[in-house]
Parts: C-alpha cells; structure tokens; sequence
C-alpha cells in the first residue's frame, strides 16, 4: 500500500503553523523583556563577556551563589548586568563593553568573593557597539541576499509557482529555527550570535536542496504520466525520493550530534542550530512544499510541465 502524504495536507500543515505560533509567542515575550525577538549575545549589541573559575586544586568547600556576586558588581555601578553560575564553580558575566582597567577591577572583585581563580580558564571577549550593530547589519544582508540568490535560481529552473512554493518552505525552516531559538533564550537563557547566522544561511542551502529534487521527480513525472491527477504524481514524487531524504539528513545530524556532545562550548549551539534546520528542512521539503504543490495545481489550471 502506497503513503500519500498528500491525504493529510492540514495536519502537516497544522503541525508547522503550530510551532510556528509559538516561536513568534516566545519572540514577543522576548521583545518585551530585552527590545529583540532573540536574546542577542555581545557580537550583535556590543559588550563585555568574562567567564572565570575557581582554582579547586585545593579543595572549593562552598559552592557558588549569586547575591554575594551581585553585590560586588554593584559596587562597581554594573548591577544590571547579566551573571550566571557555570558548571557550579565559574561565574559568566556579560555587561557592558569595559575597558581594559574596568575588566582588571571586575575581575578583582569577584575574585574577592569566588577565590583564588584558575588563570588558565579566564575567558574574556569584548565588541565596541558599533562593530556589533555592523556584524548584525551584515548578517541580515547575507541572509537577505542568500534568499534573493535562490529566488532567481528557482525561478529560472521551475515555473513560478514551483520557485514561489519553494521559496515558502525556505521561509517556513527559518521562521521554526528562528522560533526554536527564541523559545530557548526565553527558557535557558540561550544567546544566538554570528555562528547562528552561519547557520541559518547553511539550513536554507540544505533545505532547498531537498526541495528541489522532490519537484524535479514532480516535473518528471508530470511527462511520463501526464494523465495522472497532481495527487498522485506528488505522492509518488516523495515516496521516489523518501529514503534519500531521510538517509541524508539522519547521516548528517549525527555528526552534528557529535559536535553538539564532544565540540565544546563554542560550537554547541551552532551544532543544535543546524540539528533544527535540517530536521525542519527535511520535514519542509516532505509535508510543506511538496503538498502545498499538489494544493496549487488542483486548484489553478497550470501546464503540466
């Protein structure tokens, strides 16, 4: 017995709008609470990020807590800053963007109250705001101008509402990563920064990807068998291309998985970015662009090529 994933159109359809709905809560919430959809780290809005751990070779008695770390900061005038307790003996902070002076006194200070610190895990990143507000400008574009790329290349290889139907389920993987990523930073605290660009701009390319050889076989299939009703060619479309879709993308996100459980910290989110994305993607290509095809053609008389 043949799937036909086009019988149950509104459920995948449902299911997208869905989590759809509740990314674009979390980013309003969000907006609320910080002025931006996503919680944005120092490479977008400038600052100062200092992670410091206690040096435990002798022994650390005491675990950390925030009040007496709060208070030292605003001893310094920097109690609106963000502080979290990591790993239970480090401390990240991020704050305004600090001269070279300030951060030697805030790391004094809260090496006052944490104790002796482990000089080898200092960790120190400063970005002036106005390179921060460039690198977000220059992100926005690049994703802008990738989305522009593809547009024209999809409208030159398929007919419009091929490129049109694509260009939506593109649209469709960003707004759920983007949504995800929202939902994290309200959750946990989760910050996106240049790398979640770089991965947004990776999950369009893999996405379209898999679209694009779902509606060639659509395309093909519309010539071998031209008297067949577009249901019927759509679902035998998937079903042709169902375990190349699912082999490629479960190979790649166990590498990812990988990076996600042994790749540190840099990398984490960037990996988790990429896992959403190719899921989505994958699952875009296979419930929304190919159903929303066969919605199209049922209901606007079109050449079958």
């Amino acid at each position: 017995m043949t799937w036909r994933v086009t019988q149950h159109q509104r459920l995948w359809w449902g299911i997208s709008a869905a989590v759809i709905v509740i990314g674009w809560v979390a980013m309003g919430v969000l907006w609320v609470q910080t002025g931006f959809p996503l919680r944005p780290s120092i490479d977008f809005i400038g600052g100062t990020r200092l992670q410091l751990e206690r040096d435990c070779t002798q022994g650390c008695p005491q675990a950390l807590t925030l009040p007496p770390l709060r208070v030292a900061l605003e001893e310094l005038g920097l109690a609106n800053s963000s502080l979290q307790i990591v790993a239970g003996q480090g401390v990240s902070l991020r704050t305004r963007f600090l001269q070279p002076e300030e951060r030697e006194q805030v790391q004094a200070k809260l090496a006052e109250v944490m104790g002796a610190l482990d000089e080898n895990k200092v960790q120190i990143d400063s970005i002036g705001p106005t390179f921060g507000g460039q690198i977000l400008t220059s992100g926005v574009l690049a994703l802008l101008v990738a989305f522009g790329g593809i547009g024209v290349y999809l409208a030159l290889r398929f007919q419009v509402d091929y490129s049109v139907l694509a260009f939506v389920a593109l649209a469709h993987d960003v707004l759920v990563t983007v949504g995800v990523f929202a939902l994290l930073g309200l959750v946990a605290g989760v910050e996106v920064d240049s790398l979640f660009v770089v991965a947004l701009l990776t999950i369009v390319g893999f996405s379209v990807n898999d679209t694009v050889v779902i509606y060639d076989r659509v395309r093909e299939l519309l010539k071998l068998h031209g008297d067949w009703p577009i249901q019927q060619v759509v679902d035998a479309a998937v079903m042709q291309t169902l375990t190349r879709s699912i082999n490629t993308t479960l190979t790649t996100v166990l590498s990812l998985v990988a990076i996600v459980l042994f790749g540190g910290e840099t990398l984490r989110w960037f990996a988790v970015a990429l896992i959403v994305g190719f899921l989505t993607g994958a699952y875009s290509s296979i419930f929304i662009a190919s159903t929303s095809l066969a919605w199209w053609r049922s209901r606007h008389a079109t050449d079958p090529a």
